[in-house]
C-alpha cells in the first residue's frame, strides 16, 4: 500500500503564482525545464534557501558598513574586504555613486606591490621598494620597519630606512619617512631583503604646554602623550608626547595656536620657530 504524503494547499493569486516560479526558476528549483514551486518550498523549508529581510537597510548602516570596508582596505585585509564590498554590491539600498566606487574597487583593488607590502609587514621581513617624490626623483629605499597609516585625507607608508639622504627632519628622526602610497609606482619593484627588522620607528619625546582656555579645554591623544598634568601655580597644563615625525606634529600643534608654547627639546623648539618666521615673512 503506497502511503500518502502529506500536502498542502496554497490560495494564491495568478501574479503570486507567477512570482514564486519566477523565484523558482531564479533559484534553481526545477522539474526538467520548468519552475517547481513545490520544490522551492521544500527548499526553503529544509535550510536550503534563506529567507532574508527585505531591502531596506537604513543610510546609516550601509554608510557604517562602507567605513568598515575602507578600514579593513586600508589595514591591508583585501580578502575580507572584497567579501563585505560583494555582500553591499548585493544590496539595492546603495546609492549609485557609492555603488560605482565600490564596483570600481572590485573590479580594480590595487596595484600588486601594496599586497607585498602588507605581507612583509605581517611577516616582519625587511624589503626594497621605489618610490616617486612631488618632484618626480625616483628613490629607492630598504625598509627595516613599516606601518601603513592615515595622516589627514591619504595614506602613508611610515617606514625604518637605511638611507637618510634627502631626510629634511631633525637628526634624531633621519631614519623615519613617511611615503605617500599614491606615489608609489604600479610597476615598483618590491622586493624582499635579508635584514634586522627594527621593533620600531624612532622616536623621540617633546614637552609642551597649553594655556588659556586650551589648558582647560585639551584631551590626552590615545597612544602618544606620555604624560598630561595640569600646574596650579602656573595654569598651566604640561603635556610630553612621543613623535616620530616633527612635519606632522607641527601640523598638529598649530591647530592649537597661540595657546601652545613648544618646550623642547630645543631643535625641535627651533625648527617651530624658524617655520614661524619663515610664515611671518609672507605677511
Amino acid at each position: 500500500m503506497v502511503r500518502k504524503r502529506p500536502s498542502i494547499t496554497l490560495t494564491i493569486s495568478d501574479h503570486e503564482k507567477a512570482q514564486l516560479e519566477a523565484l523558482a526558476m531564479e533559484f534553481g528549483q526545477t522539474w526538467g525545464d520548468k519552475p517547481n514551486v513545490s520544490k522551492l518550498i521544500k527548499a526553503i523549508a529544509n535550510g536550503k534557501l534563506l529567507i532574508a529581510n527585505n531591502h531596506d537597510w537604513s543610510c546609516d548602516r550601509t554608510t557604517t558598513l562602507n567605513q568598515a570596508l575602507n578600514l579593513l582596505k586600508d589595514g591591508g585585509y583585501f580578502n575580507e574586504a572584497m567579501e563585505l564590498a560583494h555582500l553591499l554590491l548585493e544590496r539595492s539600498e546603495l546609492n549609485h555613486p557609492l555603488r560605482q566606487e565600490i564596483q570600481t574597487w572590485v573590479d580594480h583593488p590595487g596595484p600588486p606591490w601594496r599586497t607585498h607590502i602588507d605581507s612583509f609587514i605581517r611577516q616582519v621581513r625587511p624589503f626594497r621598494l621605489t618610490y616617486q617624490d612631488a618632484a618626480d626623483r625616483i628613490w629607492s629605499f630598504t625598509v627595516r620597519h613599516a606601518i601603513i597609516q592615515r595622516h589627514e585625507d591619504r595614506q602613508y607608508l611610515d617606514c625604518w630606512c637605511d638611507e637618510t639622504q634627502g631626510n629634511q627632519d631633525i637628526a634624531a628622526l633621519h631614519h623615519n619617512w613617511c611615503l605617500r602610497l599614491d606615489r608609489i609606482p604600479n610597476e615598483a619593484v618590491i622586493t624582499p631583503i635579508e635584514a634586522q627588522w627594527k621593533p620600531q620607528l624612532d622616536h623621540i619625546e617633546v614637552e609642551f604646554h597649553l594655556i588659556n582656555r586650551l589648558a582647560v579645554a585639551y584631551r590626552s591623544k590615545k597612544g602618544a602623550d606620555l604624560t598630561n598634568e595640569w600646574l596650579p601655580e602656573q595654569q598651566i597644563r604640561r603635556v610630553t608626547r612621543q613623535i616620530q615625525n616633527t612635519f606632522w606634529f607641527f601640523r598638529e600643534i598649530r591647530r592649537y595656536d597661540p595657546d601652545c608654547i613648544i618646550i623642547g627639546p630645543e631643535d625641535v623648539r627651533a625648527r617651530f620657530i624658524e617655520n614661524l618666521t619663515l610664515a611671518l615673512q609672507n605677511y
